[in-house]
């Protein structure tokens, strides 16, 4: 069926014209690769930490800083 996104259909022959395959009963894979994505999240999250840690014992300085002058 013919819509604004998609265009209209492309009726044909499978693997002839750029077409793919259809096969019956197996299931599409993922794009995403679950561990890798974790990895980068456990990777973002220390860096925050660290950031924050940073942020807070600059503040602290400061602090101290302003209290003894």
């Amino acid at each position: 069926m013919a819509t604004a996104a998609g265009g209209e259909p492309s009726i044909g022959i499978p693997y002839t014209e750029g077409r793919g395959k259809l096969v019956q009963g197996n299931l599409e894979a993922s794009n995403v690769n679950v561990v890798q994505q974790l990895v980068e999240m456990i990777e973002t999250q220390r860096a925050y930490e660290v950031s924050s840690k940073s942020i807070t014992a600059s503040d602290e300085m400061m602090r101290f800083i302003s209290n003894n002058l």
